[in-house]
């Protein structure tokens, strides 16, 4: 037997497996870095966050992250390289938080690296009748195993799309796994770049689970407070807060057929970006509006489409207990806006189920690898959008 795949066996038949997950969203803020004890598998799921931390990005590689981000033509030599630059990046900064944190690379069992997604092109998006959905990644496992010595998991949204998903979202699979309560119907809700919910219900039934997208959830704010006020994000919503939500712009945000689209679903900033407030603008003659007045709009704008989501599902009145994680959570104008509009639910965070909130995407892929190495699919039943799958291709460092 190869000596690589004896010491994977080996690892995956530990009773607690250490896997760091990774996690580098749409809002390119850093590569979020989560060192986890997993124990058991499936239901049984234990985890535990040891160490968590956020690896910064530079200006410069942020830039060219940004350079083949969410376009539809790219320079093809420039993908090619960002593939191996990301993954480079990304081992580096996972090395310098194993010395921060005193621990030994051989330590580490495994890595679940999402990758950095570059474009999201599910069938609703490109409407291309000969194509299927499509989703790309980068940042190549190969690298990260390589220059880490650590066997890696990457590219897990590619089973995804086999099996007939649309490649997100995949918090389904660990929320359901982390968070079930028997007895307490939840709403984990994400409010990252793109805001997305799962539901779990407390007879822990699987095939009752639900996951979508929902929309935008920081993705246009941030994008605008970039172009427009040369900071990375409305910290505070100290900008949104300054102004007022327009009406007739609100309304033609709110006008997409995205929106009119069942559940599930998923999109990305392919859609949500600036040129869908451009036209919008255009369409509500609202071009001459203060930059301020935009950004509490494009607050409304997300806090309106998470409770149309939710009341969607789950009726006028829905009461649940809703546990946020993801940036948004941060936006204290956004999160008073949703408890306004959905007066009956509780709102907290995975902090209140002792998950880091901003470490829970990364935490969610290293249970993810876990199934992967140990369990084996859950039966979410037959339900187009949520295949029955364990998803990540695996690497090896030498």
């Amino acid at each position: 037997m190869n000596a690589q795949i004896e010491k994977l066996y080996s690892k995956a038949a530990k009773p607690a497996r250490l896997i760091i997950g990774l996690m580098s969203g749409t809002s390119m803020d850093g590569l979020d870095i989560a060192l986890c004890s997993v124990k058991n598998n499936g239901a049984g799921t234990d985890v535990q966050v040891l160490k968590f931390k956020t690896g910064d990005y530079t200006d410069d590689f942020r830039a060219k992250i940004k350079a083949v981000f969410s376009k539809k033509e790219v320079d093809l030599q420039l993908v090619c390289l960002m593939n191996e630059h990301i993954a480079n990046t990304h081992a580096a900064l996972i090395n310098e938080a194993l010395v921060e944190w005193g621990v030994k690379n051989e330590e580490v069992d495994f890595i679940a690296s999402h990758g950095q997604t570059i474009f999201h092109a599910p069938k609703s998006l490109h409407q291309l009748g000969d194509y299927p959905n499509g989703t790309l990644q980068i940042g190549d496992g190969d690298h990260i195993a390589v220059k880490t010595g650590i066997i890696t998991l990457s590219d897990f949204r590619q089973k995804h799309l086999a099996a007939g998903g649309e490649g997100a979202p995949l918090a389904v699979y660990g929320d359901y796994l982390i968070f079930s309560e028997a007895g307490e119907d939840r709403i984990m809700l994400n409010i990252g770049g793109i805001a997305n919910f799962t539901y779990l219900p407390g007879n822990r039934d699987a095939s009752s689970v639900f996951s979508t997208d929902v929309g935008p959830g920081n993705t246009l704010m941030d994008q605008y407070m970039q172009k427009h006020f040369n900071q990375f994000y409305d910290k505070n919503a100290a900008v949104a807060l300054q102004g007022e939500a327009n009406a007739p712009l609100l309304l033609a945000l709110l006008d997409c057929s995205f929106f009119e689209l069942g559940f599930p679903k998923t999109t990305g900033p392919e859609l949500f970006n600036l040129d869908y407030l451009t036209k919008a603008q255009e369409v509500s003659s609202t071009t001459d509006i203060n930059r301020e007045d935009v950004m509490a709009t494009l607050c409304h704008f997300s806090a309106k489409t998470i409770a149309n989501a939710i009341k969607r599902c789950f009726g006028a009145d829905a009461n649940a207990r809703v546990f946020m994680s993801g940036g948004g959570m941060h936006n204290p104008l956004l999160v008073q806006l949703l408890k306004d509009k959905l007066p009956h639910c509780e709102f907290l965070t995975t902090d209140d189920l002792n998950i880091n909130p901003d470490a829970k995407e990364a935490v969610l892929f290293a249970v993810l690898a876990n199934e992967t190495l140990c369990g084996k699919p859950i039966n979410f039943g037959n339900r187009q959008g949520v295949p029955s799958v364990c998803m990540g291709k695996i690497s090896l460092p030498s």
